[in-house]
């Protein structure tokens, strides 16, 4: 998938400068500080202008991100990304705008500055992209890296897991039992702790071989591939030099 950066046309900053050039002819009678003024105001304009004309790559694939964007200008391989993140970062204090983050793999060649932060887990973080100044919407990107991404991509604009809905079988696992290790897993996940997502992980795995069992319980297969998937989940996160319990 291919990202358009959203070009405006420049005819706004050449209206700015008319319209400023004809007020302050008007308002200011010193010809020195006119120009000054003048001069202020074209460099504005030209700053904004040179932003919209900048190179802009940013693909998604199979083989990886090719971007020129953020300081990179090359093919950044799925193995140097160790997580790709959707956020909605504050805009401007008056909204909430959906952004792109990436956290380098151990070992990763990336060199740009990481001036973010993962809200996931607090690990510095590559601001790649804000969302909205792109012409693709953010639910076609976030599919796009879903797809090619894998695991490494996070949704943060969303729940990351639905509430499960098990079946009830003759005989299945007891009820509060499940219950309440699926919150446990929940609250694990959306803590941001390492090292509690650790711990809930250790207890999931333990308590997979001792799952009691009741009458009118929840169906026991489909227990099995959500707390699969919990632990998978428990696991996907870590810091460098961490390993799970």
């Amino acid at each position: 998938m291919k990202l358009r950066r959203s070009r405006s046309p420049l005819v706004n900053p050449l209206i700015f400068v008319t319209l400023g050039a004809v007020v302050l002819r008007s308002l200011v009678p010193a010809p020195a500080l006119m120009w000054v003024l003048a001069g202020l105001v074209l460099l504005t304009v030209g700053v904004l202008v040179a932003d919209r004309l900048r190179p802009f790559r940013f693909h998604i694939g199979a083989a990886g991100l090719n971007l020129r964007v953020a300081g990179l200008n090359r093919l950044v391989p799925w193995a140097e990304v160790d997580a790709i993140i959707l956020d909605q970062l504050a805009a401007g204090g008056s909204g909430r705008s959906p952004s792109l983050l990436l956290v380098p793999a151990t070992g990763s060649t990336i060199d740009a500055p990481l001036t973010g932060r993962s809200p996931v887990d607090g690990r510095p973080a590559l601001v790649l992209v804000d969302l909205n100044r792109v012409q693709q919407p953010a639910d076609q990107v976030a599919a796009a890296l879903a797809r090619f991404g894998g695991s490494r991509f996070v949704d943060l604009r969303q729940p990351r897991h639905d509430e499960p809905a098990f079946e009830v079988a003759l005989r299945g696992y007891e009820k509060r039992q499940v219950d309440d290790l699926v919150q446990r897993c929940e609250d694990a996940l959306a803590s941001g702790r390492t090292s509690q997502r650790h711990e809930v992980k250790a207890e999931l795995d333990r308590a997979r071989g001792t799952m009691e069992l009741a009458l009118r319980g929840y169906n026991c297969a489909q227990v099995d591939r959500y707390l699969d998937r919990m632990s998978a989940a428990l696991a996907s996160w870590h810091d460098e030099g961490i390993k799970p319990a």
